[in-house]
């Protein structure tokens, strides 16, 4: 025999699925407005200043679940071979087999597979960078424009940040040079489609 309070979890156990569902709305499809976008990777050189190195060319998409944040998807490609350096010295150097490496690997593409929102504009996507042909999970730190649940239907503007070491992707070389740590931010636009 079962007790009132058995009955009554196994009443409202479907009915707050079915709410639960209902609050789930239906994806929000955005595409990346390359020319409000960039990418931007900062290095220390010699211990005492620092180089940035820019993308500017991407394309992307993000799919957004409102009320599930957790169930969104952020993918950005960069175009490894239109980077832009300081220096022509520096670009070269990027653009080679000891960085980047772009004749055997033209881009680096992150995907995001989870938003854990800390507030209605700020959160960290987890997903994986890949670069060289190497794949690694890495989080990204984001700050939205505004609040991206109650954006339905416009645009949707973020700033990413992480911090990657760049041996793990293969790129070891000008150690006593080029500082291991490189501080990357992405500025992107998300238009609905």
């Amino acid at each position: 025999m079962t007790s009132p309070m058995t009955r009554l979890r196994l009443i409202l156990l479907p009915v707050l699925a079915v709410f639960a569902l209902a609050n789930i709305g239906a994806p929000q499809r955005y595409v990346l407005d390359a020319s409000a976008s960039n990418v931007s990777a900062k290095v220390p050189f010699f211990g005492l200043a620092s180089k940035t190195a820019r993308f500017p060319r991407m394309q992307g998409a993000v799919t957004i679940v409102p009320g599930a944040p957790e169930r969104a998807v952020i993918d950005v490609t960069f175009d490894a071979t239109a980077i832009e350096a300081p220096d022509s010295v520096t670009l070269g150097r990027l653009r080679g087999d000891k960085f980047f490496w772009v004749e055997k690997y033209p881009t680096v593409r992150f995907v995001g597979r989870s938003l854990k929102l800390t507030s209605a504009t700020r959160g960290t996507v987890s997903g994986e960078l890949t670069a060289r042909g190497v794949t690694k999970p890495q989080t990204l730190a984001v700050t939205f424009d505004a609040d991206p649940l109650a954006q339905v239907g416009k645009p949707v503007s973020f700033t990413g940040t992480t911090t990657i070491d760049r041996r793990q992707y293969g790129m070891k070389s000008y150690q006593l040079v080029v500082g291991n740590k490189v501080d990357i931010i992405l500025k992107a636009r998300m238009l609905p489609r």
